[in-house]
């Protein structure tokens, strides 16, 4: 691990300056994202940002017909508190370890974006709102390729809007070592129609539009028999080859739609 400048700042609005005031800085939450790539010195910041400082961003509360979950919430304190959606708070529970669901913080995962990770299923099938320092961004618009995201390099992200569904349900196939998804679908059945999202299959999470006509029709496991995803563009790796997460995709939304509340 290189040298690097750690930074303590008391707002979101002094840590917007540091980014973009510095290049070379990151921001650092829960650190299981970070961390790691700087120890195998895939990542070289001259700056980190500790966000840990900054008050009013770690809690998880109902507002409305949302829940609302500040970006520095760890995935163990989503899955205790995010219970009015049974499928977010399921998926926030299947993440790592316990080291991990301790530390790690949804707005640090998503800000990683990595293809795998769970939440860009519960963002995109809930067709949830990132809010950040400086705008709101619609699920469908926040993921836009491998570990890339919509964000500005000095935006940050604040907290993520759930709408919350008439039901949804998450299955996902779960790496041996990691945990994280080889593949993980959430299907939900929303005030705005039915949304099927899909993480771990491809460079980043998508939609499955044929299985969600087929579950506006039908909200059954069996509604979805016979419908395939096409395993051109899928990741393929020594855990599952291209056509097997195809085949998974249609596994795990079965499975989703059985477990759904």
């Amino acid at each position: 691990m290189k040298s690097f400048e750690l930074h303590r700042p008391k707002s979101v609005a002094e840590a917007s300056a540091f980014l973009r005031d510095r290049d070379g800085a990151k921001l650092l939450a829960g650190g299981q994202s970070l961390l790691p790539v700087l120890k195998l010195e895939m990542s070289a910041p001259t700056d980190v940002v500790l966000l840990g400082g900054i008050g009013g961003l770690d809690d998880v509360r109902v507002d409305g017909d949302k829940v609302v979950v500040g970006a520095l919430a760890t995935h163990a304190s989503v899955h205790r508190a995010a219970t009015k959606i049974a499928g977010l708070a399921h998926l926030a529970g299947g993440i790592g370890d316990a080291q991990v669901r301790n530390r790690g913080t949804i707005g640090g995962s998503l800000a990683h974006a990595d293809p795998a990770a769970d939440y860009p299923a519960a963002i995109v099938g809930l067709g949830a709102t990132i809010a950040t320092d400086k705008r709101r961004i619609a699920a469908d618009d926040f993921f836009t390729a491998l570990f890339t995201t919509a964000l500005a390099r000095d935006e940050i992200v604040t907290a993520v809007h759930f709408p919350v569904p008439e039901k949804c349900g998450y299955s996902k196939f779960a790496h041996r070592a990691s945990k994280y998804a080889v593949v993980g679908v959430m299907v939900a059945k929303t005030a705005h129609g039915v949304r099927v999202a899909v993480t771990g299959a491809g460079p980043k999470v998508f939609r499955v539009a044929d299985m969600e006509a087929a579950l506006a029709k039908r909200w059954a496991p069996e509604a979805l028999d016979g419908i395939r995803v096409d395993a051109k563009g899928l990741n393929g790796d020594s855990e599952a080859s291209a056509d097997f997460r195809a085949h998974l995709v249609g596994v795990m939304a079965r499975r989703a739609v059985a477990a759904a509340a």
